[in-house]
């Protein structure tokens, strides 16, 4: 499998994962082809994911800048196909009152707004007609044990006073009455907001609405080696593709996990590629729903440091994911798929024969400050937005929509995500080392504290 860290392509043309997502989606969109001829253009964006498409329509409606889309595969081939599909007002790892304390309620509060804002334009472009099998609202965190209901309780009543925020608390009776029998569950929250999407049928939907406002988008056509030529105003970015060579005033960066070894030297040791592994259960037959009391098709998470998160789809098979293998050289083995379906089997002892249908794993990208960065270089023609944390679905459309607005040259606000580069990993060589250290230090955590 790929490996951001090891790989200096993600391939060419690649197919889609065998997912869940991809065979349930439908027929994709068209775009314009692999790019077969040298072109010059006012913007280049590297990347069809959520960022990407979003940057791209968001130039394009309110800039009147039309930017062409180069994708080395399929349209949300990585990340933004392989998700599960939760929108959720998320601030990627960093709690709310760490930020608070860091750089006051000011810039907490804007950093929540713009959060908030993700989650709307979601719903705004999904209301122009994207069919992505968009589910009941809803967000559900389970606290995987008695003392992590404390700290749930504690944190909505703080999120209760900081933004009013709409936050139910719920017994192990009441979930399990009212939502399902979650048998590792002691205690939730319950938010209002959050849904689950198909993250396949949304990308989708988004690349029509970007290719009608007139945005150029070529799969098949990998950024392959990338150098400036000329000076000053008159510098061009040079990308070389298989069978064209792209010459741009700007360039954004919109790969994020998928990134590229040694891509270019902006975003250098600036992330490290996470793997999550997801599976996809056999439909539930009525007695098995029953036999769960699984009532609910909200999206839910857990409180572990290595967390767990599942939802119901709507054919009534459960979606159930976690972490997957360090490298891409593991990414394949069993082994993870069958964790996790072992982990879904104690929390629902009433589907220990059922078996998964599907499973596949992705790329995340983790900054070292657990918060997403949009920033440019010194001279403005190259940008980029990474480091969601695995909570992109809605705020990667947001980061688009603030991307559109530097490459136009206007101003963005006066926040850490827009303001300040993703820092550097310190010792970069050995990130997965440290990532390999977490993972025994999470599973220990979540055992015995």
């Amino acid at each position: 499998m790929y490996d951001p860290l090891h790989d200096k392509s993600p391939g060419c043309d690649e197919k889609y994962p065998d997912s869940y997502w991809a065979d349930v989606a439908g027929t994709p969109p068209e775009h314009d082809g692999q790019l077969d001829r040298d072109i010059e253009v006012d913007v280049a964006i590297v990347g069809a994911g959520y960022t990407g498409l979003s940057c791209a329509l968001h130039l394009a409606r309110e800039h009147g800048i039309k930017a062409t889309v180069l994708e080395a595969n399929q349209t949300a081939w990585g990340a933004s196909g392989r998700n599960g599909g939760f929108v959720l007002k998320s601030s990627g790892r960093k709690p709310y009152a760490t930020m608070q304390k860091q750089w006051g309620e000011e810039v907490m509060r804007g950093i929540y707004q713009e959060m908030c804002e993700g989650v709307d334009t979601v719903k705004s472009l999904i209301a122009e007609g994207i069919d992505c099998d968009q589910q009941d609202p809803g967000y559900i965190r389970v606290a995987h044990k008695p003392s992590m209901f404390k700290d749930l309780i504690s944190a909505a009543k703080l999120q209760q006073k900081m933004f009013g925020y709409d936050v139910q608390i719920l017994s192990r009776q009441d979930l399990h009455q009212q939502y399902m029998a979650d048998q590792n569950a002691h205690g939730a929250i319950r938010y209002q907001d959050g849904f689950g999407i198909n993250p396949l049928k949304l990308a989708w939907g988004y690349q029509r609405l970007a290719r009608q406002a007139g945005v150029k988008i070529h799969c098949a056509t990998p950024v392959e080696s990338w150098h400036e030529q000329g000076q000053n105003e008159k510098t061009l970015q040079v990308l070389h593709t298989p069978n064209g060579i792209v010459k741009a005033k700007k360039v954004v960066i919109a790969t994020n996990g998928y990134t590229p070894n040694g891509f270019h030297g902006l975003v250098k040791n600036r992330t490290l590629p996470v793997l999550s592994q997801i599976i996809v259960t056999q439909p539930l037959s009525p007695q098995q729903l029953e036999a769960c009391n699984f009532l609910t098709s909200n999206v839910i998470m857990d409180t572990r440091a290595l967390k767990y998160y599942y939802r119901k789809l709507p054919d009534n098979r459960i979606l159930f994911g976690g972490r997957g293998a360090i490298t891409g050289k593991g990414a394949e083995a069993p082994y993870f798929s069958e964790r996790l379906l072992k982990v879904l089997k104690t929390n629902f002892p009433a589907l220990e024969n059922i078996n998964y249908d599907y499973t596949w794993s992705g790329w995340l990208s983790m900054a070292l400050d657990d918060l997403p960065h949009i920033y440019q270089n010194e001279q403005q023609n190259v940008f980029y937005s990474m480091g969601y944390c695995g909570a992109g679905v809605s705020f990667s459309v947001q980061a688009g929509k603030r991307l559109a607005q530097k490459v136009a040259g206007l101003d963005t606000p006066n926040l850490p995500l827009y303001q300040k580069a993703l820092p550097k990993f310190p010792f970069a060589p050995f990130r997965r080392v440290g990532q390999w250290g977490f993972f025994q230090y999470g599973k220990v955590k979540d055992t015995w504290f």
